[in-house]
């Protein structure tokens, strides 16, 4: 077996990757969470959309400064190791295999059980379920969480037996879930204006149960989870044509958009539908009032197209982690998990790894946020704070990159680094004042795992035989 990927994505899938794993389901059920978030103010939340954009623009072009130098497997890795050294970037690589990429994949499987589910009973009240969907059978009924497991056994399929279907499959899915933002970006604030719902939002507060002493934290911490994945995207740097190039590009180009159909989706669901009615009812009902209760509907089928490529793109790093890592002789059974199928052209070894831990994310994601089986001081959200984390993470690399890139620009240097440092601070900040006691035994869990990624690291051993 050859231990290298093959240079098979252009730059359109790279685009497509960024903005695909990025635009998921949060963009559609985020939006309410702001609102509330907000206690109803519509130009707080706006606010909070654009300092989330802004903060993820500064990081991601600065990654795209260190994707012009640095490359070799797995963007992520190659950068914290060349900034901070190869031990660092282990850690690094680490996180994001067992942590990272598993529970946020995890997360999105549920999410496109639960929206395929959703539109299939707007369709068909009468669809039998075991729990009926106005008791919550589409979140934790049985058949949520058995089309969960098939959604991520898919997933893990597809990416591991066919890579070059997995990249159409991202491309495809991006370009369908825009249709839906689009249409709502535009339709919604022309239809907003005529009616007078759009400038009656901007000037009216919506009721709420309890209030956040700090509600723009708030929902910047709630943005964080619809903004995030896009440094996954860097995962395939080696499997990029002409990746110096056009990794930069498409993280530049996709974040901008990204941005701008937030905050303009954002704009037109307001249109469509009081603050009260999207606090209570969620976005739907904008697109109900708009186009009618079957288009309205139909959005739900588009959720789930959004989240099923999300997911995918997620899998697609997922996947990689391991090989990331055994290239470097790191982590364990480095052999193992750096092999690759020569007729398949990927880390087959490495991806059974990454099914099995994102099944674990999920079993915990079930048992303790969906479920509620398991109580008690280790119940966090698993989609939130593990995003929280690698904002602190990158806090050293900035300073590094400063520190060590004499050759470049006061821009690169200094200016955007010292921004995307700021964010990434702010971020953390924001994350400690709305989880609270929440961060610090989220924080055991991460630092119990990054332990065993100290003792699994077989370069360490070899080095002290």
């Amino acid at each position: 077996m050859d231990n290298k990927l093959e240079r098979k994505y252009g730059l359109f899938t790279a685009i497509c990757m960024v903005v695909g794993i990025v635009i998921g389901s949060g963009v559609f059920f985020k939006a309410q969470t702001i609102l509330t978030k907000t206690s109803g103010n519509m130009p707080l939340g706006i606010l909070a959309w654009a300092v989330g954009g802004a903060i993820m623009l500064v990081c991601l072009l600065t990654f795209a400064f260190m994707a012009q130098k640095y490359e070799l497997v797995n963007g992520l890795v190659d950068y914290a190791e060349a900034t901070m050294g190869s031990r660092y970037g282990y850690y690094m690589g680490w996180f994001a295999t067992t942590i990272y990429y598993p529970a946020m994949t995890s997360a999105l499987g549920w999410l496109s059980a639960r929206y395929t589910l959703v539109f299939i009973t707007s369709v068909n009240p009468n669809f039998p379920m075991t729990i009926p969907a106005a008791e919550g059978g589409c979140i934790i009924g049985p058949e949520c969480m058995a089309l969960t497991l098939f959604y991520l056994c898919a997933a893990y399929a597809v990416n591991a037996l066919s890579p070059r279907l997995a990249g159409k499959l991202q491309t495809s899915t991006t370009v369908i879930k825009l249709i839906p933002l689009g249409l709502m970006a535009v339709v919604g604030i022309i239809y907003g204006l005529a009616s007078g719902t759009l400038t009656n939002n901007f000037s009216t507060i919506a009721q709420t149960e309890g209030f956040s002493s700090n509600p723009l934290f708030a929902a910047v911490t709630a943005t964080a989870f619809a903004y995030e994945g896009w440094i996954i995207a860097t995962s395939i740097n080696s499997e990029l044509k002409d990746s110096k190039r056009n990794l930069p590009r498409a993280l530049t180009l996709g974040g901008i958009i990204i941005i701008a159909v937030y905050i303009l989706y954002y704009v037109g669901v307001a249109g469509g539908a009081t603050n009260q009615q999207l606090i209570d009812q969620g976005a739907t009902v904008a697109f109900t009032n708009i186009f009618g209760k079957v288009l309205g509907n139909i959005l739900n089928l588009f959720i789930a197209i959004s989240c099923i490529g999300t997911m995918n793109g997620l899998m697609l790093g997922c996947c990689r982690g391991m090989y990331s890592l055994a290239v470097r002789g790191r982590g364990p059974a480095p052999d193992a998990f750096s092999q690759v199928d020569s007729r398949t052209n990927m880390p087959n070894n490495s991806a059974v790894f990454a099914l099995l831990i994102t099944a674990a994310w999920f079993l915990y994601f079930y048992l303790s946020n969906l479920a509620g089986t398991w109580t008690g001081p280790f119940v966090f959200d698993s989609t939130e704070l593990p995003i929280i984390t690698i904002y602190l993470m990158y806090l050293p690399m900035f300073i590094q990159w400063m520190r060590k890139e004499k050759d470049q620009s006061v821009v690169r240097r200094f200016v955007l680094p010292i921004l995307a440092f700021c964010g990434s601070v702010f971020m953390v900040v924001a994350c400690i004042i709305s989880h609270k006691w929440a961060c610090f035994w989220y924080l055991i869990v991460f630092a119990v795992v990054m332990a065993i990624g100290g003792v699994l690291d077989k370069s360490k051993k070899q080095k002290k035989s």
